[in-house]
C-alpha cells in the first residue's frame, strides 16, 4: 500500500542549525498527502527562509501575530489569526524543536505565533515535537524537567537520534531526519487502521433528473452522511473517490479526491469508472429511481405543459457493483425504508450481493435526510442486526467504517 497521510499539519519551525531539513519535511509530509501551514519563530529565519518554507508547501510560512508591509506612517496590516490556524490543523509538528522553545511550552509563556497556536489548539489534536539540540543541552535536568511535563500533557516526542551534531561532538541530540518523521507520524495516527493506504468509492447527495432546463425530478437528501463518510475515511488513511450530486456542501480535507454529478446517469458513469480500482466502495447517496422518459429541450410553458411524465428506471449503480465485485472487493450499501424495515434491507444485502447494508427509517426522529445526527441499524452476513443509538453523523461514520475494516 502506498505511504499516504492525509492531514492538515501545522509544522512549527524553532531556530536551531536542524531548521536546514525543514523544507525536505514539508516536501515529505506534501508527497504523502499533507497539507502544510508553516510557522516560523523569528530565529528560525537565521537557518533557513520563509521563501524557502512557502514555497515547498504552497503556503506562506507565518512567524508573527501581525504582519505590517508598507510605509512606517501607514503600515498594511494583517492579523494572523493563531484561533484559526489552531482549529484548522488536525495535528501540530514542531521540528526542529529547541531547548528555548521547549521551555517556552512547558510553561505556557506565550511570546509568539507558534507559542499562540500551541496554547489555542483543540484538546482533542495531538501534538508531537522532534527536539534537535547540543548532547549537554538535551542532557541537561532543565530540558529533560520540560520534556517530562510536555510527555505528562499529551505531547508526544519523536527522537531525537545519536549521531554526528553541529559542535562537532556526536551523541543523542540530533533531530530525527524528515523520512522518519513522517513514518513515525503515520504509525502513530494511522498504523491502527486497515483503511490506510486502501482507495475507497463513496457516493453522496441526491440525483436530480431533468423534466426540461429549468425543472426536475429529486429528493430531500443533503449529503452529509456521505461527506461524513469521506471526511472519516480519509483520516483513517483512505485515498477516498467521492462522486457527490447537487449538494451545498464543502470538503476541505486532504486525501479526498471530489467529482460532482447532477443526474443518475452521471452518478452511474463516475462510480462504475472508479470502481474496479477500489478495495472498497459505500453507496450512501440517494440516486433516483425513475427519470422523465423524454426531457424537454426548451422550458415547458405552463400553457402547454404536459400534466403527466412518462418515467423509465434509472440504472441500478448498487446491483452492477454487486454483479461484478471482486472477491476481495467490499461492498456498502444504504437502505432507507418505511415498512418491514429489516425484510426489505437483508432483502437487498442478498439481492445485490452486499457485505454490509446501512439501515435507516424515517420513523425514527433525527434520522434520514436534513439532520445532523442519524440513527441506522448495522445488517451483515452472517450477524445479528446492530442498531446503533442516534449519534451525530460523524459518530455513525466512525462506525460505518469500523465494521468495514473488519470485513477488510
Amino acid at each position: 500500500m502506498d505511504r499516504v497521510f492525509p492531514r492538515k499539519v501545522l509544522l512549527g519551525v524553532s531556530g536551531g542549525i536542524a531548521a536546514y531539513k525543514a523544507p525536505l519535511l514539508v516536501r515529505a509530509l506534501v508527497k504523502a498527502g499533507a497539507q502544510v501551514q508553516v510557522v516560523m519563530t523569528r530565529s528560525a529565519h537565521d537557518f533557513v527562509t520563509p521563501l524557502a518554507l512557502s514555497t515547498v508547501s504552497g503556503r506562506t510560512a507565518l512567524t508573527a501575530l501581525v504582519d505590517r508591509k508598507g510605509p512606517d506612517d501607514a503600515p498594511e496590516v494583517t492579523w494572523n489569526d493563531h484561533v484559526h490556524l489552531a482549529n484548522w490543523a488536525d495535528l501540530l509538528l514542531i521540528a526542529p524543536a529547541t531547548a528555548n522553545t521547549l521551555e517556552r511550552l512547558a510553561h505556557g509563556r506565550c511570546e509568539d505565533l507558534l507559542s499562540a497556536c500551541f496554547l489555542s489548539l483543540p484538546k482533542d489534536r495531538p501534538v508531537f515535537v522532534a527536539p534537535a539540540m547540543d548532547l549537554e543541552m538535551y542532557r541537561d535536568a532543565t530540558t529533560q524537567a520540560n520534556l517530562g511535563t510536555l510527555r505528562a500533557r499529551g505531547v508526544r516526542t519523536i527522537g531525537p537520534e545519536s549521531g554526528e551534531l553541529a559542535s562537532g561532538l556526536v551523541g543523542e541530540g540530533r533531530m530525527t531526519e524528515p523520512e522518519a518523521i513522517v513514518d513515525a507520524l503515520i504509525t502513530a495516527l494511522l498504523a491502527g487502521s486497515k483503511l490506510a493506504g486502501r482507495r475507497l468509492l463513496i457516493n453522496a447527495g441526491p440525483t436530480q433528473e431533468a423534466i426540461d432546463p429549468v425543472r426536475y425530478i429529486g429528493n430531500r437528501s443533503t449529503g452529509r452522511m456521505g461527506f461524513a463518510l469521506a471526511a472519516e475515511a480519509a483520516l483513517r488513511g483512505a485515498h477516498v473517490e467521492l462522486v457527490a450530486g447537487p449538494v451545498n456542501l464543502a470538503l476541505d480535507r486532504p486525501g479526498v479526491v471530489r467529482t460532482d454529478v447532477v443526474s443518475a446517469a452521471e452518478m452511474a458513469a463516475a462510480c462504475k469508472e472508479r470502481f474496479a480500482a477500489c478495495d472498497a466502495a459505500i453507496l450512501s447517496a440517494a440516486v433516483a429511481d425513475w427519470r422523465p422518459a423524454a426531457p424537454a429541450g426548451e422550458k415547458l410553458k405552463k400553457a402547454d405543459a404536459r400534466r403527466t411524465l412518462e418515467l423509465e428506471p434509472t440504472e441500478d449503480i448498487l446491483a452492477w457493483m454487486g454483479a461484478n465485485k471482486r472477491d476481495r472487493q467490499r461492498l456498502v450499501g444504504f437502505a432507507l425504508e418505511t415498512t418491514d424495515e429489516l425484510a426489505h434491507a437483508r432483502g437487498k444485502l442478498d439481492r445485490k450481493n452486499l457485505d454490509l447494508v446501512v439501515l435507516n427509517s424515517l420513523r425514527d426522529p433525527g434520522a434520514g435526510f436534513g439532520h445532523d445526527t442519524n440513527q441506522v441499524t448495522l445488517i451483515g452476513r452472517g450477524t445479528d442486526p446492530e442498531a446503533l443509538p442516534l449519534m451525530s453523523k460523524a459518530a455513525v461514520a466512525a462506525a460505518i467504517l469500523d465494521r468495514l475494516e473488519a470485513l477488510l
